[in-house]
C-alpha cells in the first residue's frame, strides 16, 4: 500500500520506501506448467513475448517472457533476466495457442513451448557471411591455381571461400592461401533471400467447378476472419489448384501461408506444382532439413521473410507473425496425431490456431474423416463440392475379387485375375501398382520344428523379416538382429520360415512372374526424404518403372498418367483389430490408392483381393456410394455414443514391470469411479492391458474414458492424476481424443 507523502523531514524516522522491481513471469521449454518471476535490470527493455536468457539453477537457460510477474517470490530472491535475444517476440496468438494445447491436451506449457522453440540455434545471432574480392596485385609469382581464382573475381567482384573455390577449380585452401598472401580481402556479403512466390504468377488453367470453389476461398483470404472450410473433391478433381488460389489471396493482402501435409516424402510433385503456380517454392519444414536450412527458415518465418511454407504437423508451432491462411492436406490422415511427447491432433490444433490467428482455414480432403463430416452437418464448418476429375480423367472402374473363388496358386498373394491384369497392363505399354499395406519380406517368421515365433524383445509385437537388408526388425521399437540360422527355442537349423507377405515378398512374385518387368520398392524404409521420393517419381515419369510396390506412402498425391492398374493385394488388412476407426480407415485408404489409377485419358482400373466382398467398405468402394457408407458408419457411431458423437479419452500407465503398472492402473481406475459415482454419465472402462503390452521395455495398462459429447473431460483427468499416489518408475500419459488403440 502507497505511504502518505511526508512534508517535512522530521515527519517519520523510517528509510524511504524503495520502488519496487519490475518483474516479469518467464516460461520454459522444459516439462514445467509454471513461469517463474525474474527481475528486469534497469536499461533493458523487456516486452511480453521476448525470447530471453535466465539462470535456472547452476544453468542458464532460454524462455519466453509470459507476462508481468505474479509477485510469488520475495523480491530479495529475485533473479535477473540475463539478456534478451535479437529476434522477434513469439507472437502474442501462438503464445495463446500454447496455453490452449497445453490446456486441452494435459501437457505442461513448458513442454508445448519446446515445440515452439524446436531450433535453439535459431535464438543465436547469425555468424556474418563473407566472401572475398581482389585485393592488391601479390608480389610473387603465382601458381597455375591461383591464377585461376584472381581470373574468377574478374567478372563476379565477391564471392565466398566456397563458391570462389568451385568457380575457379581449386580447393578451399587454395582461396584461404590467397588472403593470407593478401591478394584477397574478406568483405561481408549479403545474406541469401527466400524466394517469394508471386501470387499473379500465371497458372494452369481452372474448370468451371474449381473456378467456384476457389472463389470462395479467395474471398475468405482476401476478407479475413475466421472460417472452417471442407474441401471435399474425388481424387484428381485439382483440390491442389483451388487453394492455390486462396494461397494467392492471402499473399495479395500482405499475410502468411501454412500448408500441413501428412507426409513431407510425398510432396516433389505438389513442390513442382506450386512452382508453376507461382513461379517459386515455398520454404519446407520436416525432420529431415539440415540444421543451417531450419535455423533459416525459422528467423525467416520469424521475421515475416517467408511467406508461405509447406510443412509437416510440427509447422504448426511456427512463428507466424501475419498468418492469413492454413491449409490442411488430406485432413482425414491420421499422421496429423502426434502419438508421443505433447499428444495432440494437429488437424484439431490447426483449426485452433486459425481462430486464434481471425483467419480462413481450408481442409482438403476426398475422403474426409467423419468428424469433419460432422461438424459441416453441424454448420460449424463449410463445405465446397468438386464432383469430376480434372480434364479428361475418369473415375477408375473398381472390381473386388473374392478370394474364396479366385485363390491364388499356393504359396503365392496375387490372385489369376490380378496376375491376367498385370500381364495386359504391362502389353499395353502402362504401368501399374500393387499396394501392400506391410513393409519388409513377411510380418511373422517361426520355427516349423517347435512353433515358436521370432519376438521383439522390447515389444509386445513379432520381429518383421526384412530379406534385401538381411534383418529381423520391430517396427514399433526400432530393435534390429540378423536373422539366425538356428530356431533360438529349440536349436533346429534350417527350419525357420516366414509366414505371410510384405511388399519385399510380393515384389519377389512380380520377378519370377514377369521377368522383363522393371519394379521398385515404396516404403517408409525406401523413401525417408523428399529427395528420395523425387528421384523415385523420375523414374515413374521416364518410363523406367512398369510396376511399383508400395505400402501406404504410395496411395495419395502422386500423378502418373501411365498408371492404369491399381491392385490391392489384401484389401481385408486393416480391418481386424478393435480400432472403432478401422472401416473407415480402411475405406479412405483404399479409395485414395485407387485414386492413383487412371488420373490422365487412359481409363484405370483397381481390383481389391478379398475375403470379404460383402463387407460395407468393399461394398461401397465398388459402388462408388461413399457418402452412404459414411452414413451408414456414422449412425453406428452415434448409436453407441462414440466419436465424432460422443468422448473418448485414454490414460496410458506404463512401468517397469507388469506388476507395477496393473497396480497403477487399478488405483487410476479406482479414484476415477470413486470420484464420479454410481449416476455419472461417464464411464471408466478398464482397465486392461493395452494391445502393445509391451513397448519399448515398459508394461503398459490402458484406463479408458467414455463420455457425451458436450463433456469437458480434462477437469476430471486433473483431478484423478493429482489424486494418483507418485512413484517411482510409474508413468501415465493422457491422450485426448485417442485415435491409436495400441
Amino acid at each position: 500500500m502507497a505511504q502518505p507523502h511526508a512534508t517535512t523531514p522530521t515527519a517519520t524516522n523510517e528509510p524511504a520506501a524503495t520502488a519496487a522491481p519490475h518483474t516479469v513471469s518467464v516460461l520454459l521449454p522444459l516439462a514445467l506448467d509454471t513461469a517463474y518471476d525474474y527481475r528486469v535490470p534497469d536499461g533493458l527493455e523487456i516486452v511480453p513475448g521476448a525470447i530471453v536468457e535466465v539462470p535456472l539453477g547452476q544453468r542458464r537457460l532460454v524462455g519466453v517472457v509470459w507476462g508481468e510477474g505474479e509477485g510469488a517470490v520475495a523480491p530479495a530472491r529475485l533473479k535477473d533476466i540475463a539478456s534478451v535475444r535479437a529476434v522477434p517476440p513469439l507472437p502474442a496468438k501462438l503464445r495463446a495457442l500454447i496455453d490452449w494445447v497445453a490446456d486441452y491436451t494435459l501437457a505442461s506449457r513448458g513442454a508445448v513451448l519446446r515445440m515452439a522453440l524446436s531450433v535453439p540455434d535459431a535464438l543465436e545471432p547469425p555468424a556474418p557471411l563473407l566472401g572475398y574480392a581482389l585485393g592488391p596485385p601479390p608480389p610473387a609469382k603465382l601458381t597455375p591455381a591461383r591464377m585461376r581464382v584472381l581470373a574468377a573475381l574478374n567478372n563476379k567482384p565477391t564471392l565466398s571461400a566456397a563458391d570462389l573455390a568451385r568457380e575457379a577449380g581449386v580447393g578451399v585452401a587454395v582461396v584461404r592461401g590467397l588472403a593470407k598472401a593478401g591478394a584477397l580481402i574478406e568483405v561481408p556479403l549479403p545474406r541469401p533471400q527466400f524466394p517469394a512466390p508471386d501470387p499473379d504468377h500465371p497458372g494452369p488453367t481452372l474448370s468451371p467447378d474449381q473456378i467456384e470453389a476457389s472463389n470462395d476461398l479467395i474471398g475468405k483470404a482476401k476478407n479475413g476472419g475466421f472460417t472452417v472450410t471442407l474441401l471435399d473433391g474425388v481424387t484428381g478433381s485439382g483440390k491442389t489448384e483451388v487453394y492455390f488460389e486462396a494461397i494467392a489471396a492471402a499473399l495479395r493482402a500482405g499475410k502468411q501461408a501454412l500448408v500441413l501435409v501428412p507426409e513431407i516424402a510425398l510432396t516433389p510433385q505438389w513442390m513442382a506444382r506450386f512452382r508453376v503456380r507461382f513461379g517459386a517454392a515455398p520454404a519446407e519444414w520436416h525432420s529431415e532439413l539440415g540444421a543451417k536450412r531450419r535455423r533459416e527458415t525459422w528467423r525467416g518465418i520469424a521475421n515475416g521473410e517467408i511467406s508461405v511454407v509447406v510443412g509437416a504437423r510440427s509447422a504448426l508451432f511456427l512463428p507466424f507473425p501475419k498468418l492469413g491462411l492454413i491449409v490442411v492436406d488430406e485432413e482425414h490422415e491420421s499422421a496429423f496425431k502426434q502419438e508421443d511427447g505433447v499428444i495432440y491432433q494437429a488437424r484439431d490444433m490447426a483449426v485452433v490456431r486459425a481462430r486464434l490467428e481471425g483467419a480462413p482455414i481450408v481442409l482438403s480432403s476426398a475422403t474426409p474423416a467423419l468428424e469433419t463430416l460432422n461438424n459441416v452437418e453441424a454448420g460449424r464448418y463449410r463445405r465446397l463440392v468438386l464432383p469430376e476429375r480434372h480434364g479428361d480423367a475418369e473415375m477408375p472402374l473398381i472390381a473386388a475379387i473374392d478370394l474364396r473363388r479366385d485363390a491364388p496358386p499356393r504359396g503365392t498373394w496375387l490372385a489369376p485375375l490380378l496376375r491376367e491384369a498385370l500381364r495386359e497392363t504391362f502389353a499395353a505399354g502402362e504401368q501399374a501398382l500393387l499396394f501392400l499395406n506391410r513393409r519388409g519380406y513377411a510380418p511373422l517368421t517361426l520355427c516349423r520344428a517347435c512353433g515358436h515365433r521370432l519376438n521383439c524383445p522390447n515389444c509386445t509385437s513379432w520381429l518383421v523379416e526384412h530379406r534385401f537388408a538381411n534383418r529381423l526388425s520391430c517396427h514399433h521399437c526400432g530393435y534390429g538382429t540378423a536373422l539366425p540360422e538356428a530356431c533360438p527355442s529349440c536349436g533346429a537349423l534350417g527350419r525357420l520360415a516366414a509366414c505371410g507377405p510384405g511388399v519385399e515378398r510380393l515384389a519377389e512374385e512380380v520377378t519370377a512372374l514377369f521377368p522383363e518387368a522393371r519394379f521398385a520398392l515404396a516404403t517408409s524404409d525406401t523413401i525417408a526424404t523428399p529427395a528420395e521420393a523425387a528421384a523415385l517419381i523420375q523414374r515413374i515419369e521416364r518410363r523406367e518403372i512398369d510396376a511399383l510396390v508400395g505400402t501406404q506412402i504410395v496411395a495419395k498425391g502422386h500423378h502418373f498418367p501411365l498408371l492404369t492398374l491399381v491392385g490391392v493385394v489384401d484389401a481385408d488388412l486393416g480391418l481386424a483389430g478393435g480400432d472403432l476407426r478401422a472401416a473407415e480407415r480402411t475405406f479412405q485408404l483404399l479409395q485414395q490408392v485407387a485414386g492413383r489409377a487412371g488420373r490422365a485419358d487412359r481409363k484405370g482400373r483397381v481390383l481389391l483381393q478379398t475375403y470379404m466382398p460383402e463387407h460395407p467398405v468393399m461394398a461401397a468402394l465398388v459402388s462408388g456410394e461413399r457418402d452412404r457408407f459414411l452414413a451408414e458408419e456414422a449412425a453406428q457411431r452415434k448409436a453407441h455414443g462414440l466419436p465424432p458423437f460422443g468422448r473418448l479419452a485414454a490414460l496410458i500407465i506404463s512401468a517397469r514391470t507388469e506388476r507395477e503398472a496393473a497396480e497403477a492402473a487399478r488405483a487410476l481406475a479406482r479414484i476415477a469411479r470413486a470420484d464420479l459415482g454410481a449416476h455419472s454419465p461417464i464411464e471408466i472402462l478398464g482397465p486392461a492391458p493395452a494391445p502393445l503390452a509391451l513397448l519399448r521395455g515398459r508394461h503398459r495398462q490402458r484406463v479408458l474414458i467414455k463420455a457425451p459429447k458436450d463433456s469437458r473431460l480434462q477437469p476430471y483427468l486433473r483431478r484423478w492424476l493429482a489424486s494418483m499416489p507418485r512413484k517411482t518408475g510409474v508413468a501415465i500419459q493422457a491422450d485426448i481424443d485417442p485415435y491409436s488403440f495400441l
